[in-house]
């Protein structure tokens, strides 16, 4: 039979899967390159971890903890990747795997409503670029812009261009 600190793990652990796959979901909706699945693993590691080393080792689980923030670097890191025309892709991805480690950690540590909240403004601020509005104005932006250059003479278009 589980024991309530198994049981308080299990849980805490299965919470910070559902937020991971929240955020996974919107990268995968996105079109990013990384799979989701990374993002919910990382997720769900650093609940267990964190809630593994507090009911095991009670005061020393900062060290846990710094361990996984070092290790998440590195994953977050190998996200990044240059393309061979130079442009940098997964820069928002990295930045999510980092902040849903920060969920899972919350979580893990028992603070199960800041962690949705968390989780909720990372969904906000990755998904923002998607919402009618902004998509709205970026299309007006861009219309704009087309426009501004089309009146321009071809002398200060090729100055704009350099």
């Amino acid at each position: 039979m589980l024991s309530e600190s198994e049981i308080i793990i299990i849980l805490r652990t299965n919470l910070a899967v559902l937020l991971g796959l929240a955020i996974a979901w919107e990268r995968k909706a996105s079109g990013a390159q990384v799979r989701g699945k990374s993002i919910v693993l990382a997720t769900m590691t650093c609940a267990a971890l964190t809630a593994t080393s507090i009911q095991v080792y009670g005061d020393e689980a900062a060290r846990v903890v710094a361990g996984i923030v070092t290790g998440i670097g590195f994953l977050g890191a190998g996200m990044i990747l240059r393309s061979a025309t130079g442009e940098v892709h997964g820069q928002t991805s990295a930045a999510g795997l980092w902040t849903m480690s920060l969920v899972g950690i919350t979580v893990g540590s028992g603070h199960e409503i800041l962690g949705i909240l968390l989780t909720l403004m990372a969904y906000v601020i990755m998904a923002w670029d998607d919402w009618p509005l902004f998509t709205g104005l970026k299309q007006q932006l861009a219309r704009r812009k087309a426009q501004e250059a089309e009146s321009l003479p071809s002398s200060e278009i090729n100055k704009t261009n350099e």
